[in-house]
């Protein structure tokens, strides 16, 4: 296998019932941090698979009200544009939040980047040698989190000398108060956003940069035209409104989230980061409880060595039941596979 080989990322469900030989069916996926209660997809008009996605369509004006600014650029998912920006500087050494997403590593030194692997606690000491800085917020999977002083204090060091602060809000959906949406444009803040985990629209394929208008346009020119389908467009126009719908779906999230930490707690695994949508536990015990809940058709997140970054503390992360049922399930596979201390009260993080 070459150095750019595929990396792995939750999902992978038909992968895991043929290794398990457990009907696809039958399996509860804990291994996204995709929102399992995804905006209702209404039936479309059978027009829009037969036309060419417009500009004109609405998706730019309803992206602007959600997001606080005009200025953005969509995309065929947050991934088009982790892979594109890479291309638009010249080599030089790039600060990436460690352990996190690891395409965005993977982008930057396919394009010729130097990329150094950053914990938190190590970037304002680094920040001088780097010509970008890129943090997913809040992070995946440690779930580390910022302040808006603090991102705009090391903006302003980076674009000061021609660099860029490229943050990825993946999961912000559920804080949209802690957002850098409001503070764009300016020169050398990059932000992604997408669709597909709080709103559960992870096969649409949505995304959004936001950035000063030069750089979107470079970056448009990379891509090309129709960056995303016409039902694609379609639907993120109509869940971007639904103002009601986002609402509910947050409030909902943040009980899940505080019932999956207090549900891991109580089985002895007490969380290490995360969020409203996910939670991650570091334990060296971490490939024998994967296996376990695998075999009883509970697919987690395995974190492990591989790739060419340093590697990640043996870990699991989870994502979100939906359901009693599947609340039960995962409460009763874990008392048969733990070992730790059981706890009897929350651990919030």
């Amino acid at each position: 296998m070459d150095s750019f080989s595929p990396l792995p990322h939750g999902g992978r469900l038909r992968a895991a019932a043929a290794r398990y030989d457990i009907p696809l069916s039958d399996w509860l996926d804990l291994s996204t941090g995709i929102n399992p209660r995804g905006w209702p997809v209404p039936p479309l008009p059978p027009s829009v698979w037969t036309r060419l996605p417009e500009e004109d369509d609405g998706l730019m004006d309803a992206a602007a009200q959600y997001y606080g600014t005009p200025t953005l650029l969509p995309v065929a998912g947050s991934q088009a544009a982790i892979q594109a920006l890479p291309g638009l500087r010249p080599a030089g050494r790039i600060g990436v939040l460690h352990p996190g997403y690891a395409e965005h590593a993977q982008a930057w030194r396919r394009a010729g980047h130097h990329v150094i692997p950053l914990a938190a606690s190590q970037i304002d000491r680094q920040l001088a040698q780097l010509d970008v800085l890129v943090l997913i917020h809040p992070n995946n999977p440690g779930g580390e989190r910022f302040s808006r002083d603090q991102l705009l204090a090391w903006h302003g060091q980076l674009a000061g000398r021609g660099g860029w602060l490229l943050v990825d809000e993946a999961f912000m959906d559920t804080t949209p108060q802690h957002s850098l949406a409001v503070s764009s444009p300016r020169p050398g803040l990059i932000i992604l956003r997408s669709l597909g985990k709080f709103f559960g629209l992870a096969g649409a394929r949505v995304g959004f940069v936001l950035a000063e208008q030069d750089l979107l346009q470079r970056l448009l020119a990379q891509l090309g035209p129709w960056t995303l389908a016409h039902p694609s467009r379609q639907v993120a126009t109509l869940a971007l409104a639904d103002l009601a719908w986002q609402q509910a779906a947050r409030r909902q999230l943040s009980e899940d989230g505080v019932r999956l930490q207090t549900l891991l707690c109580r089985h002895g695994l007490v969380p290490n980061g995360g969020c409203a949508l996910f939670q991650w536990v570091v334990t060296d015990d971490a490939p024998r409880l994967h296996q376990a809940l695998a075999r009883q058709g509970i697919l987690t997140r395995l974190f492990e060595a591989g790739g060419n970054l340093p590697a990640p503390p043996p870990s699991l992360r989870f994502g979100l039941p939906v359901g009693e049922p599947q609340w039960q399930r995962l409460d009763q596979a874990l008392a048969g596979v733990t070992v730790g201390e059981a706890r009897e009260t929350p651990c919030l993080i």
